[in-house]
C-alpha cells in the first residue's frame, strides 16, 4: 500500500501554521511586528536536525510546500498593492518624491559597494543583487508604529507612507532589472550598457501598460463580473487579476511579484462597488483569509533555509554587521528630503529603515538564481541577509518611538 503524497504536506502545513500563528503571538506580546516571531519559528524548525531531529528536514525542499510559499508571496504582493493606488502615486507630491527615490538609489550604491569590497571573489551579479536587497522597505512596520502613537495623520508619517509607494515600485523595477540580467548572464549573454536599457525598458513599459490599461478594463471588467450568478466572485475576478498579471510578468522576463504588485496597484474599491452595494464584503476583507494561510508559509518556510551553522562563521557575521550598517545609513539619506521645512528629517529616515517582508522577498529570489553554476545567494549571504533584516526590523519601532518623542518635546 502506497502512502499519500499529501499526507506529509498536510502535517507540515499543520507544524508551519501552528508555529507561524504561535511566533507572531509571541512577537506582537513584546511589541513586535509578527512577521518576526514568523521568521524565527521557521528558523527553529529549519535548524532542529542540529538537535538530531530531523524529520523535518524534507520540508525545505518539497515541491509543494514551495510551490504554496511562491503562492504566498504573489498573494503578499497583491494585498501590499491592494492599500495603494494609481492616483496616490500621482498625487504623493514632491517631497515624498525624493524621499523615495533617495531611499532606493543610496542604499543601492552602498549594497553594491558592500558586495565589490567584502565579497571581491564574488561576480558582479551578486554586488548588483546585494545592492537591490538592500533597496527594499517594510512600510507596513512603520505605518503599524505611527498608528500606535496615534501620529498617522502627522506629516512625517504622510510623507513617509507616499514615498513607501515610489520605493516599492521603484525597488521592484530594480529587482526585476538585475534579475533578469542575471538570467541573461547564465545563459551566456555578457552584461552591457544596451541589455540593461533593454531590461529597464521592458519593467517601465509592463508597469506603464499594465497600470494605465488597467486603469481602464479594470471596472469594466468588475462591473461585467458583478453581472454573473454564484458565490465569490468578486474574489475570483481579482484572483484571476493577480495570476494573469503575475504570469505575463515572469513571461516577458520580470519577477511574478511585479505583476502581483501592479495588479493590486490598479484595483481601486470603486471598481467593485458593484459587488459591495449588493453586500458583499470589500476585497481586503476576501483575500485576507486566503493571506493569512499562505503568507505565513512563506516566511516559516524562508526562515527554515536560514543555517544557524553559517552564524558561527565570523565573516558571515561580519557582512550582517556591514549591510546592517549599510542599510541605516542608507535610508536616513531619505531625510534630506525634509530640508528647509519644519518636518523631523530623523523620524523620516528611520520610518524607512525597517526591510521586513521585502527584504526576505528579495533575498528568496537570490536563491533561485544563479551565474554559470555560482548561486547568487548562498548561505552564508542569505544568513547574513536575514541578519540584516531582522536587526532592521527590530530596531525601527524603539527607534521611531523615541524619535517622535524627542520631535514633540522640541516643539513643547
Amino acid at each position: 500500500m502506497h502512502a499519500d503524497p499529501v499526507a506529509f504536506v498536510a502535517l507540515a502545513l499543520a507544524v508551519i501554521l501552528a508555529t507561524a500563528k504561535l511566533g507572531g503571538h509571541l512577537a506582537q506580546r513584546i511589541g513586535q511586528p509578527t512577521v518576526l516571531g514568523e521568521l524565527l519559528v521557521g528558523i527553529v524548525l529549519g535548524n532542529l536536525g542540529l538537535a538530531g531531529i530531523g524529520w523535518l528536514e524534507p520540508v525545505k525542499t518539497d515541491a509543494t510546500v514551495d510551490a504554496l510559499a511562491r503562492l504566498g508571496v504573489i498573494i503578499l504582493l497583491f494585498e501590499v498593492g491592494l492599500e495603494s493606488t494609481v492616483r496616490e502615486m500621482l498625487h504623493v507630491g514632491g517631497r515624498s518624491l525624493v524621499v523615495g527615490v533617495l531611499g532606493v538609489v543610496v542604499p543601492w550604491l552602498l549594497g553594491w559597494a558592500v558586495g565589490a569590497v567584502l565579497l571581491p571573489g564574488h561576480s558582479v551579479y551578486v554586488h548588483l543583487f546585494l545592492g537591490a536587497i538592500l533597496t527594499a522597505t517594510s512600510v507596513g512596520i512603520t505605518a503599524r508604529v505611527f498608528r500606535d502613537l496615534g501620529r498617522s495623520q502627522s506629516p512625517e508619517a504622510r510623507i513617509i507612507l507616499g514615498a513607501a509607494v515610489i520605493d516599492d515600485v521603484l525597488g521592484l523595477v530594480i529587482l526585476a532589472v538585475v534579475a533578469g540580467l542575471i538570467t541573461a548572464a547564465d545563459a551566456g549573454t555578457s552584461l552591457s550598457v544596451g541589455a540593461i536599457g533593454i531590461m529597464l525598458g521592458k519593467a517601465a513599459l509592463f508597469l506603464i501598460a499594465a497600470l494605465w490599461l488597467g486603469v481602464w478594463i479594470s471596472p469594466r471588467l468588475f462591473g461585467a463580473t458583478a453581472r454573473l450568478r454564484g458565490e465569490s466572485v468578486l474574489l475570483s475576478t481579482a484572483l484571476v487579476s493577480c495570476f494573469l498579471l503575475s504570469w505575463i510578468a515572469a513571461e516577458i522576463g520580470l519577477a511574478a511579484i511585479v505583476g502581483a504588485y501592479a495588479a493590486g496597484l490598479i484595483l481601486e474599491p470603486a471598481h467593485y462597488r458593484d459587488f459591495t452595494d449588493k453586500g458583499e464584503h470589500p476585497l481586503e476583507d476576501l483575500i485576507r483569509p486566503i493571506a493569512s494561510f499562505l503568507v505565513p508559509v512563506f516566511f516559516v518556510v524562508i526562515g527554515m533555509r536560514v543555517d544557524l551553522a553559517a552564524f558561527a562563521r565570523a565573516d558571515v557575521v561580519g557582512l550582517a554587521a556591514v549591510l546592517t550598517l549599510a542599510g541605516v545609513v542608507g535610508k536616513q539619506v531619505c531625510g534630506l528630503g525634509a530640508l528647509g521645512t519644519q518636518l523631523d528629517a530623523l523620524s523620516i529616515g528611520i520610518g524607512m529603515i525597517p526591510r521586513g517582508e521585502v527584504g526576505l522577498i528579495f533575498a528568496n529570489l537570490g536563491l533561485s538564481l544563479s551565474v554559470q553554476g555560482e548561486p547568487v545567494i548562498d548561505a552564508g549571504l542569505y544568513s547574513a541577509v536575514v541578519i540584516m533584516v531582522m536587526l532592521t526590523t527590530l530596531v525601527t519601532p524603539p527607534a521611531l518611538k523615541w524619535s517622535l518623542g524627542r520631535g514633540a518635546r522640541r516643539k513643547t
